[in-house]
């Protein structure tokens, strides 16, 4: 039985039911949503109703299912937190409700954000739109995939190695990984700590540049949260790219498969059309990159995620023999076998007396990341880099195993190292499926992303998204 007043979104048309029709057809062939319910969407719209400016009034969004949205599931994607509803909002959410934003659902994704194709889902499997035999590539593959396909002007996801930019580049869309600490973490769900940020998804670049605006500041309940120079004073952040300025382009053995080395050489053509200054840069620690990043984040997610217990919340076995039978199963049922692996190789680096071999020398790789990219930036604006090594890759054994998503990931890893922000930007299509590249720029350089990304677009055009007037491919 309908209720007699539905919810003001559903007056205003956010969630009409012809879109709403199309949402639940769209997301049965893509399986970007693993809970869409535009019904508790409109309500908790109904809750942050202001009289302030409401600058993304109607636009619908998603979120991954890693942050916390009131009322809705919280699960990571895990068998451990299956039936876990979240009790609050993470603040960025909140932000994006007051300015008028209306959430649709929650967004698959990687096991607790550890993966490269969204498959290591324990609820769901999300398809690329342009391919349904193709991943949407991962961590936050429900959230590219719900953009690509039309379900959502705009998602929010996670980014610890790459896991917006590369999502984002698979399915043909804009994905902003922001410099640390822009974006609140609160509400967040930890997995490595020092590298995960909250970035954003969008087929539109405007639009993301002014949902970055509307959601980053200082919050009091993160203490890693710091106010955008911007807002503190106008002027403050570095200025936007202009003709005559100089990028620098990753040259070297670079692995690329060859539909992803033509787009990035077109890439670095259209730039030099638009005027820019086009410069060869070569980083000597990235060969070590991916090594330092699995250390780091494989030991800050074994702390994270032993909260895990089955005692206070979560997947709880039934009948255990005592409190360490009942520890050791939860884990064991509730955790797949990536989160485990990255558990137990996170627990043998921060071994007595193995910190020193591994964990401490992973730092000061990423000190020295850090360094190469201050000398990088005193000659460029900017750093012209691929998104990964080869376009969106088959489901199962067809497509690229565990071992060969982590060595890809050594040309998103690099920006969460540094703390720098990061942008992937789409540039067409190669045999029927989306390229891109990246930029990359000091911290809080934003501005200096989206202009990148916007002079690219004049010249090299992203292709039109599978879900742009309901036409869903997968």
């Amino acid at each position: 039985m309908e209720p007699k007043e539905k919810p003001v979104p559903f007056e205003r048309g956010i969630f009409n039911k012809d879109f709403v029709n199309h949402a639940v057809q769209g997301n049965a062939r893509c399986g970007a949503f693993l809970e869409l319910s535009p019904e508790k969407g409109a309500a908790l719209w109904g809750e942050y109703q202001n009289d302030g400016p409401r600058p993304l009034e109607g636009q619908v969004f998603g979120v991954k299912d890693n942050i916390a949205v009131k009322n809705f599931r919280l699960t990571c994607g895990s068998k451990i937190l299956e039936n876990f509803t979240a009790p609050y909002t993470a603040s960025v959410v909140e932000r994006l409700l007051r300015a008028g934003g209306a959430i649709l659902g929650k967004t698959n994704l990687d096991e607790f954000g550890m993966g490269s194709s969204t498959d290591s889902s324990a609820l769901g499997r999300t398809h690329n739109p342009w391919d349904p035999s193709r991943v949407a590539g991962g961590s936050s593959g429900g959230s590219a995939a719900a953009v690509a396909a039309g379900l959502a002007a705009f998602a929010l996801g996670s980014d610890t190695g790459g896991s917006i930019r590369q999502p984002a580049n698979f399915c043909g869309v804009y994905g902003l990984k922001p410099t640390y600490g822009t974006l609140s973490r609160y509400g967040l769900v930890a997995y490595a700590s020092s590298l995960e940020v909250i970035g954003i998804l969008s087929g539109d670049p405007e639009l993301l540049a002014l949902v970055f605006k509307t959601a980053r500041g200082a919050d009091p309940l993160d203490n890693t949260s710091q106010a955008h120079p911007e807002d503190e004073e106008p002027g403050a952040s570095p200025a936007a790219l202009q003709p005559g300025d100089v990028i620098a382009v990753l040259k070297g053995e670079l692995g690329l498969e060859p539909p992803v080395a033509l787009a990035y050489d077109r890439a670095q053509e259209a730039l030099r059309e638009a005027g820019f200054k086009l410069t060869e840069a070569r980083l000597p620690s990235l060969e070590y990159v991916v090594p330092a990043y699995y250390t780091i984040a494989t030991a800050e997610a074994s702390a994270n995620l032993a909260r895990y217990t089955g005692i206070k919340y979560g997947l709880r076995v039934r009948d255990p023999r005592d409190a360490e039978d009942l520890v050791i199963r939860s884990r064991s049922e509730g955790f797949g076998g990536e989160v485990k692996l990255r558990i137990l190789l996170g627990t043998y680096v921060l071994r007595s007396g193995f910190q020193d071999r591994f964990y401490i020398r992973a730092q000061k790789i990423r000190t020295a990341i850090r360094k190469d990219f201050d000398g990088l930036f005193k000659d460029a604006r900017a750093l012209l880099m691929p998104v990964f090594p080869s376009q969106a890759f088959p489901h199962g054994e067809e497509g690229l195993d565990s071992f060969q998503q982590k060595v890809a990931d050594r040309f998103t890893c690099t920006a969460n190292l540094a703390g720098i922000p990061a942008l992937s930007v789409p540039t067409g299509l190669e045999g029927g499926l989306p390229v891109g590249v990246q930029f990359l720029s000091p911290a809080y350089g934003e501005g200096i992303l989206f202009s990148a990304a916007r002079s690219l677009r004049t010249i090299l055009p992203p292709a039109a998204l599978p879900g742009a007037q309901g036409r869903w491919l997968c």
